[in-house]
C-alpha cells in the first residue's frame, strides 16, 4: 500500500510541476496560432483555443522519449533506404541520460507529500463546485415556468430551428426569476431561460437576433462542450492561465454563433444593429450566474463581435485555409516537442536506501574499469530497429553492477543492454573513505548504419 502511495506522489507531483511551465507554453503558442488563424475566420481559431485546452490538460501525462522516438525513425529510414541493415554499431552514453528528472533529496519528503495532498485537495474542491453549479443549474431548469408564446414569435422560432436544421420538439423556452439575462441550458434537450417579461419588451428585430444566437449555440451543442471543457480542465484548475483559455475560448464561440446568427437573420448589419440595442438594454444586468449556462451576454467582447460583423467580408479560398491550418499544426507539434523534450520527472527518494547516493553518470564513468559493449541483436537490425535504451542502475559498495532496471527503450533491444552492463565493473566509490552503493543511470544507443 505504500509503494503505490508512493508511486501516487510522484506522478500527482509530476503533473503538478510539468503543468506549471508547460500551460503557459500552450498558452503562448496558442495565441501565435490563433492570430495566423483569425484570417481564415472565428471557426478556426474556436478550434485552435480548444485544441491548446486539450493540450494543456494532456502534456503534463505525456511522458514519451523524444528522442528514442527520433532514433527510430530515423532507423527506420535508414532501413528503408538501404534495403537491408546488414550493419549496426552501438554506442554507451554514461551522461545526461536523467537531465529531465529531478532527484530530492529525503528530506523534503515531508514537503512534497504536503504539496501532493494540497494538490489533490484542490482537485476535489474543483470537481465538487463543477458538480454544484451542474445540479444548480439543472434545479433551475426544472423550476422555471414554460413560456406562451404569441403567434409571431412562435413562427420566427419555426423559421429559425428550419435555418439551423434543428428539431422544434427538443427546444423549449421557459421564464426563470433568478437570472437577469439569457441563458441557454440542456444537453439531450435545449432549454431557453429568459427573465419573466423579456421577450415582451424586445422589438421583433432584437428578439430575432436574441433567438437566432441562441439557437446557433443549441445548434452547436454549445452547453455540453462548455460542461465537458469544466471537466477535463479539472486538473489545473489552479493555473492562472487557464482562465484566459476558457476566455479566448468563450469569445470565440460567441464569434461563432454571431455569424450563424447574422446568416439566419439575413443580414449581418442589422444583426449588429440589433446587437448593440440588446448590449444598451443589458448593460445593467449581470451575466447568468448558471455554471456552463450559454448566453448572448457571455464574453464582454461586443466591440469586436460588432466589428467583425459589420468589417468587409474577405474571401479565404481553400490553398489559403489549407496553408493556415498547416501552419497551426507545425506550432503546435513544435510545442509538444519542446514540452515532451523539456519534461521533468520528480524522483522518489524513498525508493533509495539511505546507504544509497545517486550520481550524476558523469561522475560515475570516471570509475568504470570493465566495459563489456552490447551487441547489437541481429533480428533488431533486420527489422530495422534502432534507438536509445535507458537504464537505472545500483552499484554495489565493491564495484559490481548489483541492480539494473530498463527505464525506456525498444523491446527488442533491452535484453542485449542488460546483458552487456551486468559485466560491467567499478572502482568502490567512497564517502569519507568508505564504500558506498551507487545509483546512476547508462544510455545504451543502437544507430542502424546505411
Amino acid at each position: 500500500m505504500r509503494a503505490f502511495e508512493t508511486v501516487f506522489e510522484s506522478w500527482v507531483l509530476s503533473y503538478l510541476l510539468n503543468s506549471l511551465w508547460q500551460v503557459p507554453l500552450v498558452f503562448c503558442a496558442a495565441l501565435g496560432a490563433a492570430r495566423l488563424a483569425r484570417s481564415a475566420g472565428p471557426r478556426m481559431e474556436h478550434r485552435v483555443w480548444a485544441g491548446a485546452l486539450a493540450l494543456e490538460v494532456v502534456l503534463p501525462l505525456c511522458n514519451v522519449q523524444v528522442s528514442e522516438l527520433w532514433q527510430r525513425a530515423w532507423g527506420l529510414a535508414l532501413w528503408f533506404r538501404s534495403g537491408s541493415a546488414a550493419d549496426g554499431e552501438t554506442r554507451v552514453i554514461l551522461g545526461a541520460g536523467t537531465a529531465s528528472q529531478l532527484a530530492l533529496p529525503p528530506h523534503a519528503a515531508e514537503v512534497l507529500a504536503a504539496i501532493a495532498a494540497v494538490y489533490v485537495c484542490g482537485l476535489v474542491y474543483f470537481a465538487g463546485r463543477l458538480a454544484w453549479g451542474v445540479w444548480t443549474t439543472e434545479t433551475m431548469r426544472r423550476r422555471a415556468t414554460p413560456l406562451e408564446l404569441d403567434a409571431e414569435a412562435a413562427g420566427g422560432i419555426k423559421r429559425f430551428l428550419q435555418l439551423l436544421g434543428m428539431d422544434g420538439g427538443a427546444v423549449h423556452l421557459a421564464s426563470a426569476a433568478a437570472i437577469s439575462g439569457p441563458a441557454t441550458v440542456g444537453l439531450r434537450g435545449h432549454t431557453l431561460l429568459l427573465p419573466p417579461g423579456f421577450l415582451a419588451r424586445l422589438s421583433t428585430d432584437e428578439r430575432d437576433a436574441l433567438l437566432a444566437h441562441e439557437f446557433a449555440h443549441m445548434q452547436r451543442g454549445d452547453f455540453a462542450k462548455n460542461l465537458l471543457y469544466g471537466l477535463v480542465s479539472v486538473p489545473i484548475a489552479y493555473h492562472p492561465l487557464l482562465r484566459l483559455t476558457r476566455a479566448r475560448l468563450a469569445e470565440t464561440r460567441e464569434l461563432v454563433c454571431d455569424a450563424m446568427a447574422a446568416e439566419a437573420v439575413g443580414g449581418r448589419e442589422s444583426y449588429a444593429r440589433s446587437l448593440l440595442r440588446l448590449a444598451r438594454m443589458l448593460s445593467d444586468r449581470k451575466a447568468p450566474r448558471i455554471l456552463h449556462a450559454i448566453g448572448i451576454l457571455d464574453a464582454n467582447i461586443f466591440e469586436r463581435r460588432v466589428m467583425q460583423l459589420t468589417r468587409r467580408s474577405l474571401e479565404v479560398g481553400g490553398a489559403r485555409r489549407v496553408a493556415t491550418a498547416a501552419a497551426c499544426a507545425v506550432l503546435a507539434l513544435a510545442t509538444c516537442t519542446s514540452a515532451l523534450a523539456l519534461r521533468m520527472e520528480v524522483a522518489d527518494s524513498s525508493s533509495q536506501s539511505p546507504e544509497t547516493k545517486k550520481m550524476d553518470p558523469k561522475a560515475a564513468a570516471g570509475n568504470l574499469i570493465t566495459k563489456v559493449p552490447p551487441v547489437y541483436p541481429v533480428d533488431a537490425k533486420k527489422a530495422g530497429i534502432a534507438g536509445k535504451v535507458l537504464l537505472d542502475a545500483v552499484i554495489g559498495k565493491d564495484g559490481s553492477v548489483e541492480q539494473l532496471r530498463v527505464v525506456s527503450g525498444p523491446a527488442e533491444l533491452q535484453q542485449s543492454a542488460l546483458d552487456a552492463v551486468k559485466q560491467w565493473k567499478y572502482k568502490p566509490f567512497l564517502l569519507n573513505g568508505d564504500p558506498i552503493e551507487v545509483k546512476t543511470n547508462i544510455t545504451i544507443v543502437y544507430t542502424l548504419a546505411k
